[in-house]
């Protein structure tokens, strides 16, 4: 058999004639964030084996590859890190989460809840996705929240309020640009701002805060330097 010619007239057969070959085969599925299409697609977990081929006849097994993730949009492989990636859907809860327990935070930490403060936390949380808050059921979850840490109003933030803020913070905070990190700590900010200066407590809390969302202490102290000059 005669290799066949391109166009300019070599032969360009050999590439033609061998070859590998790549067999999936489907071992999961799922939803994720599917960077070629941008945005959330259903998606296929593969495993490959690959086998040298000869005239597009697979002859010698050459061991096993992936496994990787297709789109079932675009068919697009990715590496499984696709994967860490939160949905659109997923990412917009883990965001509504966070600001709910930053705001509950400082107020637990304000030890008065004044209307005020109340008022500002509750307009924050109702603008990241929970759209029924009130200041009343934001009161009650304060209270329910130090008879459940046994933690006093004004106190510094303890082991308990420091590991739920670094529960609803920690995974978030790699998904933010460093200016989506910066509000949620300055919406905090302005809860505790709302009635008056911040106090000890509430600069502790904030600490936690700027911490877990993984920004440095210097810039943790400008912010909250910046949100007390600006009028509320």
């Amino acid at each position: 058999m005669l290799p066949e010619r391109g166009r300019d007239g070599r032969a360009d057969g050999p590439a033609r004639i061998l070859g590998t070959r790549t067999v999936w085969t489907p071992v999961g599925d799922g939803e994720f964030f599917c960077p070629g299409c941008g945005g959330d697609r259903n998606y296929q977990r593969l495993t490959g084996r690959r086998r040298f081929t000869v005239l597009g006849v697979p002859v010698v097994p050459r061991g096993e590859t992936g496994p990787v993730v297709e789109c079932a949009s675009c068919r697009r492989h990715f590496g499984t890190d696709a994967l860490d990636h939160p949905t659109t859907t997923r990412f917009s809860a883990m965001l509504r989460d966070a600001v709910h327990t930053v705001a509950l935070a400082v107020l637990a930490s304000g030890g008065t809840c004044a209307r005020a403060s109340l008022e500002s936390a509750a307009c924050a949380v109702r603008a990241a996705g929970f759209d029924d808050c009130t200041r009343d059921q934001l009161a009650a979850l304060v209270e329910a929240l130090a008879d459940d840490t046994g933690r006093a109003y004004s106190e510094p933030c303890g082991p308990s309020l420091a590991i739920e803020l670094h529960e609803a913070l920690d995974p978030l905070a790699p998904h933010l640009a460093a200016v989506g990190r910066e509000s949620i700590l300055l919406q905090g900010a302005r809860i505790a701002l709302a009635d008056g200066p911040y106090t000890p407590a509430e600069r502790d809390v904030l600490a936690t805060v700027g911490a877990a969302l993984t920004l440095g202490a210097d810039d943790v102290g400008r912010l909250l330097a910046a949100a007390a000059r600006t009028p509320s």
